[in-house]
Order: structure tokens, then C-alpha cells, then sequence
């Protein structure tokens, strides 16, 4: 079983697509999604968001043996508890501004557009496939990638979580300008909270932990808020 404070053998792995693809295939679903005609089935919309790039995950995962960075390692039972920690932590971080001050800008929001089926895939997709796919796109690939493009290292030859400037940077933007814009003041913030956990971890698998706990917390508060507080629901 791979060390995750190292690489896999860069020869044996299949390059950058089982990080790409992923995170391009939910892009073209978002695009599709956002120019489909009004009326267009919103659990459809959601089923195509977690079967895309759900299934090219498991498809290089499973099959291909893509993502070394995954795999377990031994540690104490409580282990995971900070990455727990960290998760709720990020959470608040995203959604207390908007809570503080209900001016900033965001889009209108409509709970009633999201029928129980298409909820349950959005959370599907929010907590359990949004966390593999950026977390191996943004924190195992590009940061990677960043720290060796201008030479002839393989990124997969990088440890993970070593710091440089030039990565740490372009990523936490990378992160942030790939999220909303009226989500850029919370997305930054969190990128950097992300890059440091991850510096602090090493371990791809506590990042995505942590990502999956900060996205779940989120989306289990928009649901005990309840269509009350549709300002909430923004946030799915």
C-alpha cells in the first residue's frame, strides 16, 4: 500500500485524467444545466451532477487504481476527530458571514424548486462526490502540478502537502475564482483553511474528511432551517 507522504510510481499511473476528467465532466454539467430551457427537470439536473463525475471517480479509482494518495493508512481510532473539527470550522466560516450581515449580496433561492429526489442527490453530490472530485483535482493534482510544471519532475514525484509559495497561491485563487462570485469572500479564506490543513495532515484523505463534514454541516443546516429561511438555500 502507497505512503502518502510519497508517490506512486509515476510511470504505472494514467497522467493527469483521473484528476481532469472529473472535474470537467461536473463543469459541462453545470453549463449544460445553466443554459437548459427553464422547466428542465431539476432531478435530472441532479442525477447528471453526481453520475458524471461520480462515475469517472469510481471508473479510475476502482478499476484503474488511480489515486495512490487515497489509500489507508494505520492510525489511532480517533484520528479522523480533527478533520471532523476543522470540517464544522469551515463550515461556520462559509455560511456566519451571511448569517452577520445579511446585506451581502448573493442570488435568491427557491426550496421549492427541489423535490425530495433531486435533494437527495444534491446532497448526494454536495457531501460525498464534490469532496473526492476538488480535493484531487485542486490539493493532489494542480498543487502538485504548480511546484514542478517549469521542469521535467512528474507532479505525482511531489510529496503531498509540501509547501511552496507559488502553489499554495495558485491554488487558494484557483479555488476562489472557480466558486461563485459572490462566494469569493467566504472561498477565500476557505482555500487558505484547506491548503493549511492539508500542510498540516498530509494526507489527501483527511482533506476530503474534511471537506465532505464541511459540506454535509452546510447542507444539514439549510434542511433545519427549513423553506422558512429560503436566504439559506442559496448555499446549495
Amino acid at each position: 500500500m502507497p505512503d502518502a507522504h510519497t508517490s506512486d510510481d509515476p510511470d504505472a499511473s494514467p497522467g493527469i485524467w483521473p484528476y481532469a476528467l472529473p472535474y470537467l465532466g461536473f463543469a459541462a454539467v453545470l453549463a449544460l444545466r445553466d443554459v437548459a430551457p427553464d422547466g428542465a427537470g431539476t432531478t435530472l439536473a441532479a442525477l447528471a451532477q453526481v453520475a458524471v463525475p461520480g462515475g469517472l471517480l469510481l471508473y479510475f479509482g476502482w478499476f484503474r487504481g488511480a489515486y495512490p494518495e487515497l489509500a489507508r493508512q494505520a492510525q489511532g481510532r480517533l484520528a479522523w476527530l480533527p478533520d471532523v473539527g476543522v470540517g464544522l470550522s469551515i463550515a461556520a466560516l462559509w455560511v456566519r458571514p451571511y448569517l452577520l450581515f445579511p446585506g451581502l449580496p448573493r442570488p435568491a433561492a427557491d426550496p421549492a424548486a427541489l423535490d425530495p429526489a433531486a435533494l437527495a442527490l444534491r446532497f448526494v453530490g454536495f457531501a460525498l462526490v464534490t469532496p473526492f472530485m476538488e480535493e484531487l483535482f485542486v490539493r493532489s493534482f494542480l498543487l502538485r502540478f504548480l511546484d514542478v510544471f517549469d521542469t521535467d519532475a512528474d507532479f505525482r514525484s511531489v510529496p503531498i502537502g509540501r509547501f511552496a509559495w507559488r502553489s499554495f497561491i495558485g491554488t487558494v485563487l484557483w479555488f476562489t475564482v472557480t466558486h461563485q462570485a459572490w462566494e469569493w469572500i467566504v472561498a477565500l479564506p476557505t482555500g487558505i483553511v484547506f491548503n493549511l490543513w492539508l500542510y498540516r495532515r498530509r494526507r489527501m484523505g483527511s482533506l476530503v474528511l474534511t471537506h465532505a463534514v464541511a459540506n454535509g454541516a452546510i447542507f444539514a443546516l439549510v434542511l433545519l432551517a427549513g423553506p422558512d429561511h429560503p436566504e439559506l438555500w442559496t448555499f446549495l
